[in-house]
C-alpha cells in the first residue's frame, strides 16, 4: 500500500506540441530511463511532421484535428491514437510538463517565431494554467545533410548550430518562464566527441540508438530533476562506451 502510494506520486504527465522532432527525442528511449528509475510518465506527443510554430498556430486557431496522438507509458511502450486537435488534447487531464518547438528548418530563422509562439503560449495557460512550459530546442543538421531548406544556413552544421542558440536565447528573453529542454546543445556536443557525426539516420532525424537516446537523456534529467549519469538503462544496440558518452553530454547541456 505504502509502495503503490509513493510511486503513483511520481506520475509525471507530459505533452509536446511537435513534429518528427519530437518523436525522436521522447517516444522511444523516455520511458525505458523512466522505467529504470521507477518513474511513472505519461508521455503524450502530438505528432504532425514538419510542423512550424505558425502552422500549430494555424491549427489552434481554426481548432483542426491535425495531430496524430501518440501516448507512450511505463505499461505501454507507444500507442498511435486517433487524430486530435490541440484544444482536445489540452482538455484531457491535467499535465505537468508542456513543451514547444520550432520545425527545424525554421529552428535558426528568428522572423519565424513571432507571433506564433506567444499565442500558442496564451492558449496553453489558459488551459492548462499550473502546467510548466518548456522550450525543446532543436539541433543542426549533419554537415553533409540533403534537407531542401539546408541552404538557409549555407549547409554549415555550426552556422545552422550558432542560428539555433541564437533563436533559443531569442525564446528565453521573451519568455523567460519557458524551461530550456537543451537537445540541440546535447547533440552539439555528441559530434564534438569520439562520436562524431553520427547522430542522424539521414541527415536530421537522430538514429534510432545512440541519437534518440541522447535526446531522450536531456528530457529524462528535465522532467524527473534525476542525474542521467546514474541511470543505468541502455537502448541494447548500444555500447557502454556509447551510452557513457551520451549520458555525459546530455547531463552537461542541461547544466549550461
Amino acid at each position: 500500500m505504502n509502495f503503490l502510494f509513493a510511486t503513483i506520486l511520481l506520475l509525471i504527465r507530459v505533452l509536446c506540441i511537435g513534429n518528427s522532432f519530437s518523436w525522436d527525442a521522447v517516444e522511444q528511449e523516455l520511458v525505458p530511463l523512466c522505467n529504470q528509475k521507477d518513474v511513472l510518465v505519461e508521455i503524450h506527443n502530438l505528432y504532425y511532421g514538419g510542423c512550424s510554430l505558425q502552422q500549430h498556430a494555424q491549427f489552434l486557431l481554426q481548432d483542426t484535428a491535425a495531430y496524430s496522438h501518440r501516448v507512450c507509458t511505463n505499461a505501454t511502450p507507444r500507442v498511435v491514437q486517433d487524430t486530435i486537435s490541440l484544444k482536445q488534447a489540452l482538455r484531457t487531464g491535467q499535465y505537468d510538463y508542456i513543451s514547444f518547438q520550432q520545425a527545424s528548418h525554421d529552428s535558426g530563422i528568428r522572423d519565424t517565431y513571432e507571433p506564433w509562439l506567444t499565442m500558442l503560449i496564451d492558449t496553453v495557460k489558459a488551459y492548462q494554467p499550473t502546467a510548466q512550459l518548456c522550450w525543446m530546442q532543436t539541433w543542426a543538421y549533419s554537415q553533409d545533410a540533403k534537407h531542401p531548406d539546408y541552404p538557409r544556413y549555407h549547409c554549415n552544421q555550426q552556422e545552422m548550430f550558432d542560428s539555433i542558440v541564437a533563436c533559443t536565447r531569442y525564446v528565453q528573453a521573451n519568455h523567460p518562464s519557458l524551461i530550456l529542454i537543451p537537445c540541440g546543445t546535447a547533440i552539439q556536443k555528441a559530434r564534438q566527441t569520439k562520436l562524431g557525426d553520427t547522430m542522424c539516420r539521414d541527415g536530421y532525424h537522430l538514429n534510432y540508438t545512440y541519437g534518440r537516446y541522447t535526446a531522450a537523456c536531456v528530457w529524462y534529467e528535465i522532467i524527473t530533476g534525476k542525474d542521467v549519469r546514474k541511470n543505468k538503462y541502455k537502448n541494447a544496440d548500444m555500447s557502454k562506451r556509447q551510452a557513457c558518452i551520451t549520458k555525459k553530454v546530455a547531463h552537461r547541456a542541461t547544466r549550461l
